[in-house]
């Protein structure tokens, strides 16, 4: 059986990263510590083979795909429009601090995308992109609430979660089969932790 293997990487760090703002849709570009972790990143990644690259139409993940495609010579990232960043409606631009004092802690937000429907525009789109490449191993750039809904989706919802903090520069690796079925294999490559902790 054949089977895709995509590298989820969560776009470096922004200035609204740093001040634990919540940014969704906001397209707030990279800051040079994020920089500098893409960098870091493409590095890590050199170690293996990758065919292409893929990414959110966000400009915070646009420009760390870039820095990645350059150190790994894939070319011109793919942008993809489904892998923008889960929208978070009202809470934009909020600390968590200021969300919990506006809505409490799981009062309704006002336009406040759903896990589900995250999953249900990105999950299609990235299983097209493995029908169109069997057996192809592609770098995705993206949010972390995207890659945090697939894992919940892949792990069924029901499992202890792997961790629950997406990292900036982090490297998640989901495997897809050609019958549409879908594995995490690897999770939380980051700058600073020497490979890959292996799925429980």
């Amino acid at each position: 059986m054949t089977a895709t293997t995509l590298g989820l990487v969560r776009h470096g760090e922004t200035d609204w990263n740093a001040e634990h703002r919540i940014q969704g849709g906001t397209d707030i570009p990279l800051n040079d510590v994020g920089r500098a972790q893409a960098r870091v990143t493409a590095a890590r990644l050199a170690d293996e083979t990758w065919d292409g690259i893929l990414t959110s139409p966000l400009v915070r993940a646009a420009e760390t795909a870039r820095i990645i495609a350059d150190v790994l010579g894939l070319g011109r990232p793919t942008v993809l429009p489904a892998l923008r960043e889960r929208a978070f409606g009202e809470i934009e631009g909020l600390t968590l601090e200021e969300r919990m004092a506006r809505f409490g802690e799981d009062g309704p937000v006002p336009g406040l995308e759903s896990r589900t429907d995250v999953v249900d525009r990105a999950r299609p789109a990235l299983a097209a992109v493995a029908a169109r490449h069997p057996g192809r191993r592609l770098l995705v750039v993206t949010h972390g609430g995207v890659i945090g809904s697939l894992m919940r989706f892949v792990t069924d919802f029901s499992r202890p979660r792997p961790h629950e903090v997406i990292h900036n520069g982090s490297v998640n690796v989901f495997r897809v089969d050609d019958a549409g079925r879908w594995a995490l294999t690897r999770y939380d490559a980051r700058p600073g932790r020497p490979g890959y902790r292996p799925v429980p």
